[in-house]
């Protein structure tokens, strides 16, 4: 299936008004439901510091995706053109993509927390130490970075319009995800797909919970690849090593800075390689040992 080279100027012609504007009201009449009810169980779901944090580094990634969204455009364009074939806009391309897009998603996810350049584009989604529906507003204002592992997907042959409404449907599937208040759900459902249940092992920093449950919208990834893990203790959130801070700022760089600081200590190729994409959970625990030490 052939299709012709696609252009800027075709592009324009759709109307790519970022999705997540349209539902953030709803979004924040959630977080207020979910505050009011944890309010009312008499649980400690919400801080107001964590919540402008939150708010703040939600709204930065707004603005800079708004920002960058022509130079997105673009690459998706360059690679769309690059593909053998063009798949055209159906409603099953949009099945397709998503399978397709989770699939990438869920690589993406695991080396994000497996090596220390990716996870730096990554940790501020897990700096809070609570666990509510404002936490999925913790988006990395680097998350574009990532961007190299969603191109297959567009050199299969994805229409860049049916890819950003499936990856924009993928982020807005996590928001209900960041919840103590669902708990499991029927087991059909927990089995295939990523759950409130799922994602809290994802977030917590028991020794068992680490490292485990990528998936996004699909939890059967985890299940194929090993990094399943059922919830079973309760969970504590955060990272193996806290940053004490509510500055946005400093949560969405706070790594990259660490980084940098141990990349002009570098005295090897092999210094530079274990730096950028050594595990940052054992730096982290090499870290601590050195502290306590």
């Amino acid at each position: 299936m052939t299709g012709k080279t696609l252009s800027l100027e075709d592009i324009q012609n759709y109307d790519f008004t970022t999705i997540i504007l349209f539902v953030a009201p709803l979004m924040f009449f959630f977080v207020g439901l979910e505050y009011y009810l944890s309010r009312k169980q008499n649980k400690n779901l919400y801080s107001s510091k964590d919540f402008l944090a939150s708010l703040s580094i939600g709204l930065g990634n707004i603005f800079l995706n708004g920002f960058m969204k022509i130079g997105v455009f673009i690459v998706f364009l360059f690679f769309y053109n690059l593909a053998p074939i063009k798949i055209p806009i159906t409603w099953w391309s949009f099945i397709l993509c998503l399978i397709a897009l989770d699939f990438c998603r869920y690589w993406a996810h695991r080396l994000a927390h497996e090596q220390r350049f990716w996870w730096s584009t990554h940790v501020v989604h897990h700096s809070s130490e609570y666990y509510n529906f404002s936490v999925s507003f913790r988006l990395s204002w680097t998350q574009n970075l990532k961007i190299v592992f969603f191109l297959p997907v567009i050199l299969m042959g994805f229409h860049p319009l049916v890819f950003l409404i499936v990856h924009q449907i993928e982020v807005l599937y996590q928001f209900w995800l960041h919840t103590e208040l669902i708990r499991k759900l029927p087991k059909p459902i927990e089995y295939v797909f990523t759950t409130p249940s799922h994602h809290r092992v994802h977030h917590s920093t028991n020794e068992k919970y680490i490292d485990k449950n990528y998936g996004s919208t699909f939890i059967f990834w985890d299940r194929m690849f090993g990094t399943f893990q059922l919830e079973e203790e309760q969970p504590v959130y955060g990272i193996t090593k806290p940053v004490n801070s509510h500055n946005p700022f400093y949560l969405v760089f706070h790594e990259w800075i660490e980084v940098f600081k141990d990349l002009s200590k570098s005295k090897s190729v092999k210094d530079v390689w274990q730096i950028l994409f050594g595990s940052p959970v054992e730096k982290h625990k090499e870290d601590l040992r050195q502290t306590e030490g």
